[in-house]
């Protein structure tokens, strides 16, 4: 890996993030949240855009001042092009573009999904990185799919949800459950103190590795409608156990078919990615398949599972070192393929 010192910046939803990094070493990472979403109850596409012109400048100033280097030291520019929100992404674009231009480095596009899973090979998201080939379950509120990584940028998506991505799932029972958004985090804290098995709800049966989780949705809230009509208490007096039943359902949803794919691939490599890597109860659950069919398994440290950065960092430099620069003319693009 060279020393060469890169910038990365993600804008592609709500959190306006820049990141240094060196070789494979992150400098700083740092992060502006958005909280005016949960007056919302989800992100709203025009504030979100307003407020990353607002964050990203200082943003940008902080991670250079935290990495303690010169502006001038930085070798390209690494932006998030896409998946995700246009306005957002538009922001981040254009701001890389100018300060590469007047900066006079190389430009780096970066697909937010492909830098969820090679996050793993930050120096410091894992012990040891993943080796190829690996399976990595890349689950977020916007997206939730099992990738086979053969290389850096040789990847598949072997399955993926047909609607609703898990994370998304959470958020919307969270609403039924009247839960702040985002819904994931509140969740997995209430169901600490829950009983897992005090409810069941229904699990969709899919063919091959795809996902479904409208299902569980719509079994969560007519459960909640029928009780709630004998007990207007029901929620409050259960809600704990309701949130460990349903944060159990959800993950063996998405184990089941991660286990079906390591199995039928014959891949011991096993990875997990995206915002809901976060959620305390499936990276046990990962662990326990370490113990349960010896997968060597890969979770990313906490800051790099959500929306940041240094992962934008990471694949930008991966990229640097192959020449794989983007031209000025570039676009951002709220669909983008892995």
């Amino acid at each position: 890996m060279s020393d060469s010192i890169i910038l990365g910046i993600e804008s592609s939803c709500d959190d306006t993030s820049a990141a240094i990094i060196k070789g494979n070493c992150i400098l700083s990472n740092i992060a502006a949240n958005q909280a005016i979403h949960k007056e919302y109850g989800g992100v709203v596409p025009e504030l979100a855009s307003r407020a990353h012109q607002q964050n990203i400048i200082p943003v940008v100033e902080k991670s250079i001042t935290k990495a303690n280097i010169q502006q001038n030291a930085i070798s390209a520019i690494g932006f998030t092009r896409g998946p995700g929100l246009l306005g957002s992404l538009l922001v981040g674009t254009s701001f890389a573009k100018s300060l590469a231009m007047s900066l006079n480095v190389p430009l780096i596009e970066v697909n937010h999904l492909q830098a969820h899973i090679l996050a793993h090979f930050i120096e410091d998201a894992n012990p040891m990185p993943p080796q190829f080939p690996f399976l990595c379950l890349t689950v977020s509120g916007g997206h939730t799919m099992i990738v086979l990584v053969k290389d850096y940028f040789d990847m598949e998506i072997i399955g993926k949800t047909i609607d609703d991505a898990a994370g998304e799932a959470f958020d919307k029972i969270g609403k039924i459950f009247d839960l702040d958004y985002p819904a994931g985090p509140i969740i997995d804290r209430l169901a600490k103190e829950g009983n897992p098995d005090a409810f069941t709800f229904n699990k969709p049966r899919m063919e091959n590795y795809d996902y479904s989780f409208s299902g569980i949705k719509t079994s969560v809230l007519y459960f909640i409608q029928k009780e709630v009509r004998k007990n207007p208490d029901f929620i409050k007096e259960n809600l704990n156990d309701l949130c460990a039943s349903v944060q159990r359902t959800i993950i063996e949803i998405l184990m089941a078919k991660l286990e079906k794919a390591a199995k039928e691939l014959n891949i011991k490599e096993v990875a997990i990615a995206g915002g809901v890597s976060a959620n305390s109860a499936l990276r046990k659950v990962m662990q326990d398949y370490h113990e349960k069919s010896g997968w060597n398994i890969y979770i990313p440290k906490f800051e790099y599972t959500t929306d940041n950065a240094a992962m934008i960092a990471m694949v930008a430099q991966l990229k640097y070192e192959r020449g794989e620069f983007t031209d000025m003319k570039t676009s951002a693009t709220a669909k983008y393929d892995l």
